[in-house]
């Protein structure tokens, strides 16, 4: 039976330069792949090492990136190793297959949201007219799906935040703060409920994860077994589950950690 790896992507196993967290001299620093460019300028990097031991993860397992990222915005990356199969993107709002998404499953996900949660619209009319100009340098929507902003962290109201996030609480809605970026995201839009379509789809008899952000956590317990970095929302909360292993490491080193976590465990299953 196959095992199945389903991984958040940003600063779980790809990182920004400002993420990176090197600490060690620059002559000890490890060597880095460039996997994603913007704008013809380079974005997101993994260490050397993890990307090989990605390629070999994706000859053992169904690797599965997982990400909030628009599908645009995951089409920028290239990660080494064999090309996914699946993909889930837009926090579970967008099933890829053979880099396609899945009609039905969209629409699936959209009558849940319609039922279960406050509209977007009205989500969207509150950050705009309750987030402060000052703090605020952009509002997205994505995909029809969820809202965020880009803010000026060190600017950034707190006791805003947390309003926000009892306000949505009560709409369904749940607000997860990650680096310069808050989301606003239906509850019901998950990664784990997109997982699990994948997990029948492929028969996996043993599944893995890893994240760091709010927005992970319900993937993180979904899975068998799982592992999250020493950095990020998830580790500052000082969150934990039965079966999620907190890690030592932070920024890349991390995911160059979590990566060999999982092929430990998949040449380990029977």
């Amino acid at each position: 039976m196959p095992v199945l790896v389903t991984s958040d992507l940003d600063r779980t196993l790809i990182y920004s330069a400002a993420a990176l967290a090197l600490t060690m001299p620059d002559a000890r620093a490890p060597r880095l792949l460039c996997v994603e460019v913007h704008e013809s300028r380079p974005l997101s990097f993994m260490t050397e090492t993890a990307a090989a031991l990605l390629g070999e993860l994706g000859d053992a397992a169904v690797f599965v990136p997982t990400t909030t990222r628009t599908r645009k915005q995951y089409q920028r990356i290239n990660l080494p190793g064999p090309v996914p199969k699946y993909a889930i993107c837009g926090n579970g709002g967008h099933l890829l297959v053979d880099g396609v998404t899945d009609l039905d499953w969209h629409a699936r996900v959209m009558a849940r949201l319609a039922a279960e949660c406050a509209p977007l619209a009205e989500v969207t009319d509150h950050l705009l007219a309750t987030a402060d100009p000052v703090w605020v340098r952009k509002h997205r929507v994505a995909e029809d799906l969820f809202a965020y902003l880009v803010v000026e962290r060190e600017l950034l109201d707190e006791a805003w935040v947390k309003e926000l996030s009892a306000w949505a609480e009560n709409r369904g809605w749940t607000v997860s703060l990650q680096g310069r970026k808050i989301y606003a995201v239906p509850k019901p839009l998950t990664k784990s409920a997109a997982m699990r379509e994948i997990a029948d789809r492929t028969g996996a008899d043993l599944t893995l994860s890893a994240g760091d952000s709010l927005l992970d956590a319900d993937l993180l317990l979904a899975t068998d077994r799982a592992w999250r970095p020493a950095h990020g929302e998830l580790a500052e909360a000082e969150w934990s589950a039965p079966g999620v292993t907190a890690l030592a490491e932070r920024g890349v080193l991390a995911g160059e950690r979590i990566l060999r976590e999982f092929l430990k465990a998949t040449r380990a299953a029977p």
